[in-house]
């Protein structure tokens, strides 16, 4: 069974993408959150709603929300739709 979104499975989840994704993470808020000329970025926090990213542009760190396309149930559901969000992210940016 899946957890709920609580704060102690969002950190867990941050763990996990800043340190073995942060590729992705970059991702998401170059197409998601409209932050194009980031150079690095790191995810702060994660709701049933959207995301919360930190992105490094221009030497200074931007706060970036990116919202979700349903509300996430749980953590398996906020599993797969990072998974489904950055394949459609690296479909539509050349060269990822």
């Amino acid at each position: 069974m899946a957890d709920i979104l609580s704060p102690a499975i969002s950190e867990r989840i941050c763990k996990h993408m800043n340190e073995d994704h942060a590729d992705a993470v970059l991702l998401y808020a170059k197409v998601y959150g409209g932050a194009v000329a980031a150079t690095a970025a790191k995810m702060v926090s994660i709701d049933p709603e959207g995301m919360t990213l930190e992105a490094e542009q221009a030497g200074t760190a931007t706060p970036v929300r990116v919202t979700f396309d349903h509300p996430l149930q749980d953590s398996e559901d906020a599993h797969q739709t990072l998974i489904a969000m950055v394949r459609q992210a690296r479909s539509q940016t050349p060269g990822e």
